[in-house]
């Protein structure tokens, strides 16, 4: 390849990016991207609407209340009404909870008889209605085990730790897990661009008619979009590591090496998404399309990918970001980095996508008109 002819392209780039402004949205959508969702997406349930219907009026039952009303996660109130009005205000998306103490509820406690609480959760949203229900259930276990501590079933304790999370913050599960998104999601769009843009003015004939072979073509037109959001590595872990206040366990080398190989394969999916498409509208909607839903349904913010089974664990596994966010993850909360063999075939497998999605887009890639 004829490094002056890739530089001369190159340069017409860049300062097609400086004329164009479109520089600044190269910086500008990452950031945002990862602030909105960063701050949007919250996994964890907060004040919970709830009502308490008290029938038993004991100890157990003041205690379970006080215990609902001191904590984070419901916003309890005791009211003196019927279970059919609570039910027509959880109708009414008035309330989220409803709690009811039947009466002897203590007394059959104590005497080792089987007591019932009723919990009715507005499960509209089922991750939320879940979520709720281990909260309740989680409390109403450990009102109950006070209160039968000096029994022998009190000899059989739970010691329970969090690891890697320890404060279950949902910026820690979350943040690591847009940058994956971020870095799919930016470079694809812009690599695309730069060539679509080049079809839909005309001037694509001058590459057509000239002596430039496609590989010093696709380098030329690749290596500005892979360059610039090669900063936004940085810059994403800046705001990572600053603004989010996740920690960061692993090797910085580990999230260098795997964010480049990563950007590659964003630039690849660019690079194709641009010899199908014809329109910069068209590449744009394109893009969009093959790395954002698939970046949020397969990247493990919303379901680990453990949890899939069947045609969704097989779609897990084709597209990349599954791979680098498991990796991504590891640097930030665990940090075994490619000392862990999963980890290291893991970028091995980023690598195979790099390599293969660039070659496909050169070889699909026609110096011709169509």
């Amino acid at each position: 390849m004829r490094t002056g002819v890739i530089k001369a392209y190159m340069l017409k780039e860049f300062t097609e990016l400086v004329r164009t402004k479109l520089i600044i949205l190269v910086y500008l959508l990452p950031s945002m991207i990862l602030i909105l969702f960063g701050y949007g997406i919250k996994m964890e349930v907060k004040d919970v609407r709830t009502v308490i219907l008290d029938y038993d009026k004991s100890k157990l039952s003041y205690q379970i209340i006080s215990a609902f009303e001191h904590s984070k996660y419901f916003s309890p109130e005791v009211l003196n009404i019927s279970e059919k009005e609570a039910l027509s205000l959880m109708k009414k998306a008035k309330i989220d909870m409803i709690v009811i103490i039947p009466e002897s509820f203590e007394k059959n406690l104590l005497k080792g008889t089987i007591s019932e609480i009723g919990i009715f959760i507005d499960a509209s949203f089922p991750f939320r209605g879940l979520t709720i229900q281990s909260y309740a259930e989680g409390l109403l276990y450990n009102e109950a085990s006070k209160l039968l501590s000096s029994d022998k079933t009190g000899l059989i304790t739970v010691n329970q730790r969090n690891l890697f999370n320890q404060s279950m913050r949902d910026e820690d599960a979350i943040v690591p897990g847009l940058i994956g998104i971020v870095l799919l999601v930016a470079p694809a769009i812009l690599s695309a661009l730069v060539i679509v843009r080049e079809k839909e003015r005309g001037t694509i004939f001058n590459f057509y008619s000239s002596p430039v072979k496609k590989s010093e073509f696709v380098v030329a037109k690749l290596t500005p979009p892979f360059l610039l959001h090669s900063v936004n590595i940085f810059v994403m872990f800046l705001w990572a590591t600053y603004l989010f206040k996740v920690p960061f366990r692993g090797s910085f080398l580990t999230y260098w090496l795997t964010s480049e190989v990563y950007v590659m394969i964003s630039v690849g999916i660019g690079l194709l998404v641009s010899i199908v498409a014809r329109a910069q509208i068209v590449a744009i909607v394109l893009t969009i399309i093959i790395t954002v839903i698939p970046g949020f349904l397969y990247s493990g913010i919303i379901m680990p990918i453990s949890a899939m089974k069947g045609e969704a664990s097989i779609e897990a596994h084709i597209f990349p970001v599954m791979y680098f966010n498991h990796i991504i993850y590891d640097t930030f909360l665990i940090g075994q980095g490619f000392g862990s063999e999963k980890n290291l075939f893991y970028f091995v497998v980023l690598v195979m996508y790099a390599l293969g999605l660039l070659s496909l887009g050169t070889l699909l890639m026609k110096k011709e008109l169509r």
